[in-house]
Formats: C-alpha cells, sequence, structure tokens
C-alpha cells in the first residue's frame, strides 16, 4: 500500500480545508468563494492533491451542485494555466454531450457558418459516456480533421474556418478527469466548466445544458468571466442544437448585457427519435441529396441563434431568415 496519504498523518493536507468547506454537513457546509474555487482547482490542475480527495471533492460538488462563484473560479484557473496564442475566432462552441435519439444537426450548423467564413472554433470530449455518437467521429466521417495543437487550429481556421480541438489537448487533466463518468456512475463538474473555457477568446460562446437549472449559472458564470456575448440553451439531448418540438429558452449576454428570450415551439407533434444514427444519411443531407424536415429545421434554427450571438444580425428574426439563406447556399460556396 502507498505511504503517501500517510505522510499527513501529523499534518492537514493543503487541499483538506477545501473538502471540509463543502463537506461540513448540511448546517455547517457552504459553497467556496470566488478565490477558494480559484485556489481549489489550481491545486488540481498541479496534480498537487491526492486521489480520494479528488474523488470527494468532485462528488461532494455533484451532490450540493456548483454555485456561480464557484464554476467561475474553476473556468478562470484552468483558461490562466492555458497558453494559447490569441486567434481570430468569431465563436467558441462547446461539444461534450454526444447524441443518442437524434442526429448532431448542431455540427452541420456550426460547418455552413464556416463554410460562410466564419471562423468557429469547437471543443468536445468523446467517449465518457456510453452509447452516445460524439462530434469526433461525425467530423471525421465527414472529412474534417481534428486537431492535436493551437498550430493545427490556426491551420484549419485558415483552410476551412472550422476547427475541433479535444478536451485532451487543452488540458490532459481535464479530459482525463471527465472521463471518471462510468467510474462514479455520475457526471461532475468537469462537464459544466469545460464548457466555458473559450480557450482562444472568442468573440462570442455558446454553451448547452441539459438540466434546465444549469442554463442560469451558465449565463452568469460565463457573465463573471467577462464573456461579452454569449448564449446558453437547454440543447437536445445537452448539446447546443435548438429542438423544434419545444419551446427554447435563451439565457445569453449581449454586448456585455444580460438578457433571457424564448423561441416559439416549431411542431405539432414530437417528432420520432432515429432508429439508428446512420452517419451515411446524415452525411447526404449535409451533401444536399437527402431532406430531413425536424434535421434541416434544428440546423438553420440553431444558425440563427448563432449569428444573433455573434452579432450579426439585430433581431432573431432577421437572424433566422439569415440562417436559411447559408443553409440553401452552403453548396455553392
Amino acid at each position: 500500500m502507498t505511504t503517501k496519504r500517510n505522510i499527513y498523518k501529523d499534518a492537514e493536507h493543503p487541499f483538506a480545508q477545501f473538502i471540509r468547506i463543502i463537506g461540513k454537513g448540511k448546517n455547517g457546509a457552504r459553497s467556496l468563494s470566488y478565490d477558494e474555487a480559484y485556489q481549489a482547482f489550481s491545486m488540481i490542475l498541479k496534480n498537487e492533491v491526492l486521489d480520494v480527495q479528488l474523488g470527494a471533492f468532485l462528488m461532494l460538488l455533484r451532490v450540493k451542485e456548483e454555485s456561480v462563484e464557484e464554476l467561475a473560479g474553476f473556468v478562470q484557473a484552468t483558461r490562466d494555466q492555458l497558453n494559447f496564442k490569441a486567434l481570430d475566432v468569431d465563436l467558441d462552441w462547446s461539444s461534450y454531450a454526444g447524441k443518442r435519439k437524434h442526429y448532431p444537426w448542431f455540427i452541420l450548423s456550426a460547418l455552413t457558418l464556416a463554410k460562410h467564413g466564419y471562423n468557429i472554433v469547437m471543443h468536445g470530449a468523446a467517449g465518457h459516456t456510453l452509447n452516445r455518437v460524439y462530434t469526433e467521429q461525425v467530423l471525421e466521417y465527414l472529412g474534417y480533421s481534428i486537431c492535436h495543437s493551437e498550430v493545427e487550429v490556426e491551420q484549419q481556421l485558415q483552410e476551412r474556418h472550422f476547427a475541433y480541438l479535444p478536451l485532451d489537448v487543452i488540458s490532459p487533466i481535464l479530459a482525463e478527469l471527465i472521463g471518471l463518468r462510468n467510474v462514479m456512475g455520475l457526471r461532475s463538474p468537469i462537464h459544466t466548466l469545460a464548457r466555458l473555457i473559450n480557450p482562444f477568446n472568442a468573440k462570442a460562446t455558446l454553451q448547452a445544458i441539459f438540466h434546465p437549472a444549469y442554463r442560469g449559472s451558465h449565463q452568469r458564470a460565463a457573465f463573471q468571466l467577462g464573456y461579452q456575448n454569449s448564449a446558453v440553451i437547454k440543447g437536445e439531448g445537452g448539446e447546443f442544437e435548438r429542438n423544434p418540438d419545444a419551446k427554447t429558452l435563451i439565457c445569453g449576454i449581449k454586448n456585455g448585457e444580460l438578457y433571457e428570450h424564448e423561441l416559439p415551439k416549431l411542431t405539432d407533434n414530437r417528432s420520432p427519435i432515429e432508429e439508428e444514427l446512420n452517419l451515411a444519411v446524415f452525411k447526404e443531407v449535409w451533401d444536399g441529396q437527402r431532406s430531413h424536415e425536424y434535421g434541416e429545421t434544428a440546423v438553420v434554427e440553431t444558425i440563427g441563434i448563432a449569428l444573433y450571438t455573434m452579432g450579426k444580425c439585430e433581431s432573431y428574426e432577421a437572424a433566422m431568415q439569415k440562417a436559411k439563406e447559408l443553409w440553401n447556399t452552403r453548396l455553392s460556396v
């Protein structure tokens, strides 16, 4: 048995204070302050905590749900340890959920924007939840490269206005932690904070959540981090994708000001889920060889939200009209 744990039998481990703060019972516990969250997560990123401490910390946070101050502190600690060069990125698009019931139509939204000259950086992690189709494999199927360095990101932006960067390139430690999903049986705060990293300081950011309660915390954390233009939605399957079968509440930031806007439900009945996610069918829609009413509606609506978030249109109505034009002309640009 390792003796690493035993060297602290006569003195408290520096990280113990943070576990105590959030784990001291329902009457004694409290959330971490921004500074405490920053310090705690900096230690985690520097590999200065024991495995048993890390597991306890992540699960205590999961049970109580992280506060806005904690989330902002975790994200800022992560951003401060990155050393990426500044790139001209219009939109940071996080993709961490994977898809199970519907095709990943949001990918076609991002690629359509890129075809029309908007610089999009998408980042995510694959395989942390079983039985899902992840962005990496879909992009490779469509002929897009997966970047393994910031140099490759810059090259892909110059060539195709689109780059996908896996989380394990952004932060190997975060990638390892998000992979604990199948060990713990639960998602951890890593799934939340990874969406907010914005590694290249894009002018606008998109984040999707699965549980509606997280919508406001993402919005307020982005605001505290100083993001000027951002949108958070309850996306289909947890990805940033408009679900035509439901109202979509957008919790956004527009030129540094918080706002909310609700888009109406677009269908009378719930659309059927796919029997299987056959990527050949998906590619045929992208190539204009097949139509898909639900999918193309989701694509256009998602493009519209992105356009408004980037400040390319003055209203959502104008953004949706422009989105239709971009989708309909994607094959000719």
